[in-house]
């Protein structure tokens, strides 16, 4: 096994041609693949869980067949899945390719297999209410916010000991708070404690809920002290202006801060901006230019607020996203803000107008014909 959050290839190695059967299961979301009685031979580092994968499980389950099952961290679609002969060595090998998708998506691909086979039921005993429920529902307007780091990995500290993780939590509750007074918006979070989770986990979350925006919190440390003010990012492979990089490298690598390194799938290339849809990257920079217009005035800016950078937390291939750095810990002046409740309170008001304009423009284009 091998890639990350967002995508994963699973190869098994077989000394025979199997004969492979293959359906999804929800509760928790898995890939089940039925074969011939097989004798497994798995070593212990093989099954160690990776990229999507959270658990494998095989054995026996009939007289003459075996099963191997795949349980993944949520929900996901199978891009491919075949048996190919070894070009080099004897034997076969199956090859799985699989991508974090959305509830509906892996809802709509069980339905579909309830239709074609009677597996689902055999397994549930019937149709599941939660299929029913997810496909009759109609999509809400969806803003996932995203409050940088947390748990282990605490992020920026100031010199007085403000940790970022601790101020990007509390800013995070209170801009929800604010976007929940929009009726018609959904309004999620990636974490609403002092809980760890790895960037590509962050990006698989807001793929799994469709959300229309995503919105990445951080109060980050810089080393030019007198820097101060607001910022928002959107992706690019090449970076703006070295704060910027400096910036994106620092934030990409807090997984490792945290003892978590990733490994990506050998033939999978995840590059950040051919995996951004032109369209997706449209929207990203059109809430961005929004967002720093809402600001001005009200909100203390960095000179040039809007800025890019390639990080890894925005690169969801079909959610607009940005990252709003909302101040610097190595400011005393911006941290005496990010400590006061009426500053916060502008700061989340001037975000909120940014993202009802955002979703009042949305929904004129796909009301376009």
């Amino acid at each position: 096994m091998a890639g990350d959050d967002l995508r994963s290839r699973i190869v098994v190695m077989f000394d025979n041609e199997p004969n492979v059967e293959t359906h999804l299961l929800e509760r928790p979301h898995r890939l089940v693949i039925d074969l011939p009685e097989t004798s497994f031979g798995f070593d212990k580092e093989s099954l160690t869980p990776r990229g999507l994968i959270s658990e494998v499980r095989y054995g026996l389950i009939a007289q003459t067949r075996s099963r191997l099952i795949l349980n993944a961290k949520g929900p996901f679609k199978v891009e491919k899945l075949e048996v190919v002969k070894n070009e080099s060595s004897s034997g076969y090998r199956m090859v799985a390719d699989i991508v974090a998708s959305s509830d509906r998506e892996f809802a709509q691909a069980l339905a579909d297999q309830k239709v074609t086979t009677a597996s689902l039921n055999a397994d549930t005993g019937g149709a599941s209410p939660a299929i029913s429920d997810t496909l009759g529902s109609s999509h809400q307007f969806t803003v996932m916010i995203d409050p940088g780091h947390g748990g282990i990995d605490s992020g920026a500290e100031s010199v007085s000991g403000t940790l970022e993780k601790n101020v990007t939590l509390a800013f995070g509750r209170e801009l929800r708070d604010e976007l929940m007074k929009n009726k018609n918006i959904n309004v999620l979070m990636t974490r609403e404690d002092d809980t760890f989770l790895r960037l590509g986990e962050r990006v698989r979350l807001a793929r799994q809920h469709e959300a229309d925006l995503f919105i990445s919190l951080h109060a980050d440390t810089i080393r030019h002290k007198d820097i101060r003010g607001a910022t928002v990012y959107t992706l690019s492979d090449k970076a703006s202006d070295d704060v910027a990089r400096a910036m994106a490298e620092r934030e990409n690598n807090s997984d490792a801060s945290a003892g978590i390194y990733s490994e990506e799938a050998p033939v999978v290339h995840d590059i950040l901006m051919e995996l951004t849809q032109r369209e997706t990257h449209s929207f990203s920079l059109n809430f961005a230019d929004g967002l720093v217009k809402s600001l001005q005035g009200k909100v203390n800016l960095i000179n040039n607020p809007h800025r890019f950078a390639g990080f890894q937390v925005l690169r969801a291939p079909d959610v607009p996203s940005v990252l709003v750095e909302i101040g610097y810990l190595s400011n005393k002046d911006d941290e005496k803000l990010l400590k006061d409740a009426s500053w916060r309170k502008r700061a989340v008001e001037r975000i909120s107008h940014a993202v009802d304009k955002y979703y009042t423009l949305r929904n004129n284009v796909q009301a376009q014909p």
